[in-house]
C-alpha cells in the first residue's frame, strides 16, 4: 500500500450563495483537482445563528451546501486563494490527510 499526503478542504456554504456551477468549473477545468463532492445538508446555521432549512412548503431552497475536495497541497493552496475571496473568512476548512494510491 502506497500514500501520498494530500490536503482536504470543506467550504460551508448555503444554496443561494453557492455558487456551485462556477466553482465546480474552476475546480475541474482550471484546478483539476483530484476529487470533489458536493453534500446538500438538510439543515444548518452558522455565525449568525440563522438557521437555513426546508419545509414541505417551501418552493425555493436555502439548504447548507458543503463543497469537499482534495488535491496535493500547493494545488489546493492555489484553490483557497480563488475561493476566500468568494466566500470570505470561517467558511473553509483544510486539514492534511493521506491518500492511498496504487503502487
Amino acid at each position: 500500500m502506497k500514500t501520498i499526503n494530500v490536503t482536504m478542504v470543506r467550504v460551508y456554504l448555503t444554496e443561494e450563495e453557492a455558487h456551485l456551477r462556477a466553482f465546480l468549473k474552476k475546480l475541474n477545468d482550471q484546478g483539476k483537482v483530484r476529487g470533489v463532492t458536493v453534500f446538500r445538508g438538510i439543515a444548518g446555521f452558522g455565525k449568525s445563528g440563522t438557521v437555513h432549512s426546508s419545509s414541505l412548503l417551501d418552493l425555493s431552497l436555502d439548504l447548507p451546501v458543503v463543497v469537499e475536495f482534495f488535491d496535493e497541497p500547493e494545488q489546493v493552496a492555489a484553490m483557497i486563494d480563488y475561493l476566500y475571496p468568494i466566500v470570505g473568512a470561517g467558511h473553509i476548512v483544510s486539514w492534511p490527510v493521506q491518500l492511498i494510491v496504487d503502487e
